[in-house]
Protein backbone atom coordinates (compact mmCIF):
# COMPACT_ATOMS: atom_id res chain seq x y z
CA UNK A 1 0.00 0.00 0.00
CA UNK A 2 1.31 3.35 -0.48
CA UNK A 3 1.96 6.16 1.83
CA UNK A 4 -1.48 8.20 0.71
CA UNK A 5 -3.23 4.87 0.85
CA UNK A 6 -1.74 4.08 4.20
CA UNK A 7 -2.69 7.48 5.57
CA UNK A 8 -6.23 6.84 4.63
CA UNK A 9 -6.71 3.66 6.39
CA UNK A 10 -5.14 4.74 9.55
CA UNK A 11 -7.61 8.41 9.04
CA UNK A 12 -10.88 5.71 8.61
CA UNK A 13 -9.59 3.91 11.68
CA UNK A 14 -9.34 7.03 13.90
CA UNK A 15 -12.61 7.97 12.96
CA UNK A 16 -14.12 4.90 13.37
CA UNK A 17 -12.69 4.33 17.17
CA UNK A 18 -14.25 7.97 18.44
CA UNK A 19 -17.33 7.49 16.64
CA UNK A 20 -17.65 3.93 18.65
CA UNK A 21 -15.78 5.76 21.75
CA UNK A 22 -17.67 8.85 22.42
CA UNK A 23 -21.14 8.35 20.15
CA UNK A 24 -20.40 11.44 17.88
CA UNK A 25 -21.58 12.09 14.70
CA UNK A 26 -21.22 10.24 11.60
CA UNK A 27 -19.57 12.29 8.82
CA UNK A 28 -21.02 13.79 5.89
CA UNK A 29 -19.68 14.48 2.73
CA UNK A 30 -21.36 17.59 0.78
CA UNK A 31 -23.09 15.86 -2.60
CA UNK A 32 -20.34 15.12 -5.03
CA UNK A 33 -17.63 15.76 -2.88
CA UNK A 34 -15.13 14.10 -1.57
CA UNK A 35 -16.31 10.47 -2.96
CA UNK A 36 -14.52 7.58 -4.59
CA UNK A 37 -15.53 4.81 -6.32
CA UNK A 38 -14.74 1.39 -6.22
CA UNK A 39 -15.99 -1.35 -8.62
CA UNK A 40 -17.43 -3.70 -6.78
CA UNK A 41 -19.33 -4.61 -2.96
CA UNK A 42 -16.48 -5.38 -0.17
CA UNK A 43 -17.01 -7.89 1.77
CA UNK A 44 -16.02 -6.48 4.94
CA UNK A 45 -16.25 -9.83 7.07
CA UNK A 46 -19.10 -11.20 4.69
CA UNK A 47 -23.12 -12.14 5.32
CA UNK A 48 -24.26 -16.01 5.85
CA UNK A 49 -25.19 -17.66 2.95
CA UNK A 50 -29.07 -17.86 3.01
CA UNK A 51 -30.90 -20.40 5.05
CA UNK A 52 -29.63 -19.51 8.48
CA UNK A 53 -31.96 -17.86 10.83
CA UNK A 54 -31.42 -14.13 12.54
CA UNK A 55 -29.63 -13.82 16.10
CA UNK A 56 -29.06 -10.81 18.12
CA UNK A 57 -25.73 -11.96 19.10
CA UNK A 58 -24.41 -12.06 15.39
CA UNK A 59 -25.95 -9.75 12.78
CA UNK A 60 -25.03 -9.47 9.36
CA UNK A 61 -25.37 -5.76 8.06
CA UNK A 62 -25.75 -4.95 4.34
CA UNK A 63 -24.59 -1.14 3.92
CA UNK A 64 -25.14 0.71 1.05
CA UNK A 65 -23.42 3.82 0.56
CA UNK A 66 -21.65 5.37 -2.63
CA UNK A 67 -19.63 7.55 -0.25
CA UNK A 68 -16.20 5.58 0.82
CA UNK A 69 -15.14 8.60 3.18
CA UNK A 70 -18.98 8.03 5.25
CA UNK A 71 -18.97 4.31 4.61
CA UNK A 72 -15.23 2.83 5.73
CA UNK A 73 -15.39 4.81 9.71
CA UNK A 74 -19.27 3.03 9.58
CA UNK A 75 -17.61 -0.20 8.77
CA UNK A 76 -15.50 -0.50 11.11
CA UNK A 77 -17.25 1.03 13.79
CA UNK A 78 -19.67 -1.85 13.49
CA UNK A 79 -17.25 -4.95 12.76
CA UNK A 80 -15.82 -3.40 16.61
CA UNK A 81 -19.13 -3.83 17.86
CA UNK A 82 -19.32 -7.50 16.98
CA UNK A 83 -21.49 -7.48 13.59
CA UNK A 84 -20.72 -8.62 10.02
CA UNK A 85 -20.49 -6.03 7.31
CA UNK A 86 -20.85 -6.31 3.82
CA UNK A 87 -20.28 -2.98 1.30
CA UNK A 88 -21.81 -2.00 -1.61
CA UNK A 89 -21.81 1.61 -3.36
CA UNK A 90 -24.69 1.11 -5.70
CA UNK A 91 -28.54 -0.74 -5.68
CA UNK A 92 -27.39 -3.39 -8.77
CA UNK A 93 -24.77 -4.90 -5.99
CA UNK A 94 -26.60 -4.57 -3.44
CA UNK A 95 -29.85 -6.45 -5.36
CA UNK A 96 -27.32 -8.91 -6.35
CA UNK A 97 -25.61 -9.91 -2.98
CA UNK A 98 -29.28 -10.28 -1.62
CA UNK A 99 -30.07 -12.65 -4.02
CA UNK A 100 -27.65 -14.89 -2.95
CA UNK A 101 -26.97 -13.76 0.64
CA UNK A 102 -29.02 -12.91 3.74
CA UNK A 103 -28.44 -9.95 5.92
CA UNK A 104 -29.85 -9.38 9.05
CA UNK A 105 -30.80 -5.85 8.29
CA UNK A 106 -29.91 -3.25 5.57
CA UNK A 107 -28.89 0.58 6.18
CA UNK A 108 -29.84 2.26 3.38
CA UNK A 109 -28.13 5.68 1.62
CA UNK A 110 -30.87 7.14 -1.01
CA UNK A 111 -28.00 9.29 -2.95
CA UNK A 112 -27.15 6.07 -4.57
CA UNK A 113 -25.57 6.40 -8.13
CA UNK A 114 -27.43 4.04 -10.01
CA UNK A 115 -30.93 3.61 -8.83
CA UNK A 116 -33.39 5.87 -6.64
CA UNK A 117 -32.63 4.83 -2.99
CA UNK A 118 -36.81 4.98 -2.79
CA UNK A 119 -37.14 2.41 -5.52
CA UNK A 120 -34.17 -0.15 -4.02
CA UNK A 121 -36.04 0.15 -0.50
CA UNK A 122 -39.48 -0.70 -2.00
CA UNK A 123 -37.79 -3.76 -4.13
CA UNK A 124 -35.86 -4.75 -0.97
CA UNK A 125 -39.13 -4.88 0.58
CA UNK A 126 -41.09 -6.34 -2.00
CA UNK A 127 -38.17 -9.35 -2.18
CA UNK A 128 -37.74 -10.16 1.24
CA UNK A 129 -38.98 -9.07 5.16
CA UNK A 130 -35.18 -8.52 5.94
CA UNK A 131 -35.32 -4.88 8.10
CA UNK A 132 -34.82 -1.63 6.12
CA UNK A 133 -33.41 1.46 8.07
CA UNK A 134 -32.73 4.07 5.69
CA UNK A 135 -29.38 6.58 6.71
CA UNK A 136 -29.57 9.54 4.12
CA UNK A 137 -29.08 13.19 4.71
CA UNK A 138 -32.50 13.62 3.00
CA UNK A 139 -34.57 14.97 6.41
CA UNK A 140 -37.95 16.69 4.90
CA UNK A 141 -41.25 14.91 6.37
CA UNK A 142 -41.93 14.24 2.61
CA UNK A 143 -38.81 12.38 2.70
CA UNK A 144 -39.39 10.45 5.76
CA UNK A 145 -43.08 9.62 5.17
CA UNK A 146 -42.30 7.94 1.81
CA UNK A 147 -39.84 5.88 3.01
CA UNK A 148 -41.26 4.68 5.78
CA UNK A 149 -44.37 3.90 3.42
CA UNK A 150 -42.66 2.49 0.74
CA UNK A 151 -41.54 -0.40 3.61
CA UNK A 152 -38.65 0.93 6.01
CA UNK A 153 -38.61 0.17 9.14
CA UNK A 154 -36.68 3.23 10.63
CA UNK A 155 -35.29 6.26 9.19
CA UNK A 156 -32.25 7.39 10.36
CA UNK A 157 -30.95 11.80 9.23
CA UNK A 158 -27.62 12.23 8.97
CA UNK A 159 -25.28 13.01 11.08
CA UNK A 160 -26.43 11.14 13.50
CA UNK A 161 -24.41 9.16 16.59
CA UNK A 162 -23.05 6.33 15.87
CA UNK A 163 -24.34 4.82 19.01
CA UNK A 164 -27.94 6.12 18.35
CA UNK A 165 -27.92 3.86 15.02
CA UNK A 166 -26.54 0.75 17.02
CA UNK A 167 -29.66 1.12 19.33
CA UNK A 168 -31.86 1.76 16.63
CA UNK A 169 -30.33 -1.33 14.80
CA UNK A 170 -31.02 -3.59 17.89
CA UNK A 171 -34.09 -2.13 18.62
CA UNK A 172 -35.57 -3.53 14.61
CA UNK A 173 -33.59 -6.53 15.40
CA UNK A 174 -35.69 -7.28 18.66
CA UNK A 175 -39.00 -5.87 16.98
CA UNK A 176 -38.50 -8.37 13.99
CA UNK A 177 -37.41 -11.50 15.98
CA UNK A 178 -40.97 -11.15 17.71
CA UNK A 179 -42.30 -10.53 14.28
CA UNK A 180 -40.55 -13.56 12.88
CA UNK A 181 -42.15 -15.82 15.61
CA UNK A 182 -45.72 -14.45 14.84
CA UNK A 183 -45.29 -14.90 10.85
CA UNK A 184 -44.04 -18.13 10.42
CA UNK A 185 -47.41 -20.97 10.15
CA UNK A 186 -46.95 -24.33 10.01
CA UNK A 187 -49.47 -27.12 8.16
CA UNK A 188 -48.13 -30.49 9.41
CA UNK A 189 -44.39 -30.95 8.14
CA UNK A 190 -44.43 -27.67 6.24
CA UNK A 191 -43.11 -24.46 7.69
CA UNK A 192 -44.10 -21.42 5.54
CA UNK A 193 -41.67 -18.19 6.94
CA UNK A 194 -43.19 -14.62 5.34
CA UNK A 195 -40.87 -12.17 6.96
CA UNK A 196 -37.93 -14.10 4.94
CA UNK A 197 -39.14 -15.91 2.14
CA UNK A 198 -38.61 -18.95 3.47
CA UNK A 199 -40.15 -22.75 3.09
CA UNK A 200 -38.74 -25.25 5.12
CA UNK A 201 -40.47 -29.12 4.33
CA UNK A 202 -39.58 -32.01 7.03
CA UNK A 203 -36.40 -29.55 7.87
CA UNK A 204 -35.78 -28.90 4.52
CA UNK A 205 -35.54 -25.59 3.36
CA UNK A 206 -37.61 -25.45 -0.43
CA UNK A 207 -36.35 -23.33 -3.37
CA UNK A 208 -39.48 -21.80 -4.89
CA UNK A 209 -39.86 -19.07 -7.79
CA UNK A 210 -41.20 -15.69 -6.32
CA UNK A 211 -44.94 -16.62 -7.65
CA UNK A 212 -44.54 -20.10 -6.29
CA UNK A 213 -44.13 -18.55 -3.08
CA UNK A 214 -46.32 -16.59 -3.55
CA UNK A 215 -49.03 -18.76 -4.38
CA UNK A 216 -48.37 -21.09 -1.35
CA UNK A 217 -48.19 -18.31 1.25
CA UNK A 218 -51.64 -17.32 -0.12
CA UNK A 219 -52.51 -20.75 0.25
CA UNK A 220 -51.36 -21.18 4.01
CA UNK A 221 -52.67 -18.04 5.25
CA UNK A 222 -55.96 -20.46 5.97
CA UNK A 223 -55.29 -23.63 5.64
CA UNK A 224 -57.84 -25.80 4.35
CA UNK A 225 -59.89 -23.36 3.05
CA UNK A 226 -60.66 -22.97 -0.48
CA UNK A 227 -59.36 -19.83 -2.83
CA UNK A 228 -61.30 -19.54 -5.90
CA UNK A 229 -58.88 -19.43 -8.97
CA UNK A 230 -60.09 -15.82 -9.22
CA UNK A 231 -59.21 -14.88 -5.53
CA UNK A 232 -55.67 -16.37 -6.38
CA UNK A 233 -55.33 -14.25 -10.00
CA UNK A 234 -55.79 -11.33 -7.94
CA UNK A 235 -54.23 -11.69 -4.80
CA UNK A 236 -50.99 -13.76 -6.92
CA UNK A 237 -50.85 -11.73 -10.45
CA UNK A 238 -52.67 -8.76 -10.75
CA UNK A 239 -56.70 -7.31 -10.40
CA UNK A 240 -56.48 -6.77 -14.23
CA UNK A 241 -54.66 -10.25 -15.70
CA UNK A 242 -55.63 -10.85 -18.77
CA UNK A 243 -52.98 -13.97 -19.23
CA UNK A 244 -53.42 -17.21 -19.87
CA UNK A 245 -55.36 -18.43 -16.66
CA UNK A 246 -53.50 -22.12 -17.85
CA UNK A 247 -50.57 -20.14 -15.88
CA UNK A 248 -51.81 -20.58 -12.44
CA UNK A 249 -52.68 -24.24 -13.24
CA UNK A 250 -48.72 -24.57 -14.35
CA UNK A 251 -47.59 -22.86 -11.18
CA UNK A 252 -49.95 -25.37 -9.19
CA UNK A 253 -48.34 -28.52 -10.95
CA UNK A 254 -44.84 -27.46 -10.45
CA UNK A 255 -45.47 -26.32 -6.37
CA UNK A 256 -46.93 -29.76 -6.06
CA UNK A 257 -43.84 -31.30 -7.80
CA UNK A 258 -41.43 -29.45 -5.37
CA UNK A 259 -43.42 -30.05 -2.05
CA UNK A 260 -43.41 -33.92 -3.23
CA UNK A 261 -47.05 -35.06 -2.66
CA UNK A 262 -49.66 -33.71 -4.89
CA UNK A 263 -52.27 -34.30 -1.53
CA UNK A 264 -50.69 -30.51 -0.23
CA UNK A 265 -52.98 -28.43 -2.87
CA UNK A 266 -55.80 -29.97 -3.60
CA UNK A 267 -57.93 -29.45 -6.52
CA UNK A 268 -62.00 -28.31 -5.76
CA UNK A 269 -63.43 -28.91 -9.41
CA UNK A 270 -64.80 -25.50 -10.52
CA UNK A 271 -64.01 -23.80 -7.62
CA UNK A 272 -60.21 -23.42 -7.14
CA UNK A 273 -57.45 -24.88 -4.67
CA UNK A 274 -56.91 -25.59 -0.97
CA UNK A 275 -53.80 -26.26 0.82
CA UNK A 276 -53.77 -29.50 2.92
CA UNK A 277 -51.53 -31.93 4.89
CA UNK A 278 -51.25 -35.01 3.05
CA UNK A 279 -51.37 -36.23 6.72
CA UNK A 280 -55.01 -35.20 7.20
CA UNK A 281 -56.35 -36.88 3.84
CA UNK A 282 -54.82 -40.21 4.69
Amino acid sequence: MDRTGLCREKHAESLSARYEASGKHIAIASPGLGKRRRPSCRPATGLKRRGGGADLSSVDVLLVEDDVSIAEPLVRGLERQGFGVRHCETGTEALEVMDHERADVVLLDLGLPDVDGFDLCRRLRAASGVPIIVVTARGEEVDRVVGLELGADDYVVKPCSFRELVARMRAVMRRTAVRTNEQATNIGALSVDRRTRRVNLAGHELTLTPKEYDLLALLVEDPGAVYTRQQILDRVWDPHWYGPTKTLDVHVASLRRKLGDPAWIATVRGVGFRLQSPDDVN
